[in-house]
């Protein structure tokens, strides 16, 4: 079992736990509380909360429940963009994580709710966390500004205008930046201020999040192209039908792949040099970059 398959493992039941309980303990209605729990059940590779929890383990600091309650936060936030991206009025998704998206299954209006709800409701979670009140507001500040009307949603929105648009790469990369980019700089730097780091290491926290960020919207351009649905778990070639602009359709196949290649680069230089800073496991968020190539065979 490879370092990153084992440390998931160990450390996604304990996400799982806290987002299920705080469900169904904080939902009064009972198909609500069934559709939020359906799209929560149905997986995925919780690579942001996991990112956020290898952050905090890198500094060799405890990983504790309110590490599991900001991590489930952001997992919240993350699951309620999917099920609203898979909206007919979005993307019109029919499967998501190899199942059939929440509004096939209860309905567009019901969908909407459960949306609504896990957003709603991760912000109660991280206000309620056990941590000291400094740390709190600011990642509650944090997390409201990376999903909200200057990170993901505003990136989503950009996403839907750009739609049978000819977009440059900056302005590609300015969509994904917000979109996919802004949750997964949340996790990262998160991860930090839980375990108590300085301005300094925040900054290359940061900007080892950004190119790991880009990087695995590029591989998601890319697999869109050259995977299978059952590969997937999502129906591919979407960005075609949507006629959206990718990075294979801007750079060619190759060139996208090779983008990766130098955003990946970038996020292991940015490794090695904090592990100039002193206490500093890499091997785990190595261990992501690792998971963000794209394989020969693939």
């Amino acid at each position: 079992m490879s370092k990153l398959a084992q440390f998931t493992k160990e450390q996604s039941p304990h996400i799982e736990d806290v987002m299920v309980r705080f469900i169904t303990q904080q939902t009064s209605d009972t198909r609500l509380a069934e559709s939020i729990l359906y799209s929560i059940h149905a997986g995925g590779k919780r690579v942001r909360p996991l990112l956020l929890v290898a952050t905090v383990a890198a500094f060799d600091k405890p990983v504790d429940l309110p590490v599991y309650q900001c991590a489930a936060a952001l997992e919240m936030v993350h699951t309620y963009s999917l099920i609203h991206d898979d909206l007919p009025a979005m993307d019109d998704d029919d499967l998501r994580r190899g199942k059939p998206t929440n509004h096939t299954v209860y309905g567009e209006a019901m969908a909407i709710l459960a949306g609504d709800g896990l957003l709603t409701a991760a912000f109660q979670l991280l206000a309620m966390a056990e941590l000291a009140a400094d740390q709190k507001i600011l990642l509650l500040q944090q997390l409201s500004q990376a999903a909200g009307t200057k990170g993901m949603v505003a990136g989503q929105a950009a996403d839907v205008q750009g739609e049978n648009q000819a977009l440059t790469l900056e302005e590609l990369m300015g969509i994904h930046a917000r979109k996919t980019g802004e949750l997964i700089r949340f996790a990262v730097v998160a991860g930090g201020v839980l375990a108590n780091q300085s301005e300094a290491v925040l900054v290359e926290l940061d900007q080892f999040a950004q190119h790991i960020g880009l990087a695995f919207q590029i591989r998601d351009d890319v697999l869109d192209v050259i995977s299978t649905t059952e590969e997937l778990g999502k129906v591919v070639h979407r960005d075609d039908a949507l006629a959206k602009s990718t990075y294979p359709a801007l750079l060619g196949l190759e060139g996208a792949k090779a983008a990766l290649t130098d955003e990946l680069t970038k996020a292991r230089q940015i490794l090695a040099h904090l592990s100039t800073y002193g206490q500093f496991d890499a091997t785990v968020l190595a261990a992501f970059i690792e998971e963000f190539e794209v394989k020969e065979n693939q």
